[in-house]
């Protein structure tokens, strides 16, 4: 089990360094605002979650802002965040698949 555990978390650092790759990737084309706004509209739902069903409290020790909730840099850099993540999971999945999977 903790040699399935790490390999699965071998996996992950590697498609969280593909999707970063991938990021810096669409940021550098010229043509590519279309695709980035997807990119961080795909983290919407699961950043609005999290928004709204951990404490308000939690947002503001963990920023430092007050009223993180509403403020609007804290929930783009959120959904930036989870959306990375989600990619990273997907590439995770398919590097497990591709290498670990019998």
């Amino acid at each position: 089990m903790i040699r399935l555990l790490m390999q699965f978390s071998a996996c992950f650092a590697l498609g969280l360094v593909v999707a970063g790759v991938l990021l810096i990737g669409l940021m550098f084309t010229d043509q590519s605002e279309l695709l980035l706004r997807g990119f961080n509209l795909s983290g919407k739902p699961l950043s609005g979650l999290a928004l709204t069903l951990l404490p308000e409290s939690f947002w503001n020790d963990l920023t430092g802002i007050p009223d993180a909730v509403a403020n609007a840099s804290v929930r783009s850099f959120l959904q930036l965040c989870t959306a990375l993540g989600q990619i990273a999971l997907l590439l995770a999945a398919g590097f497990f698949r591709l290498w670990y999977w019998r």
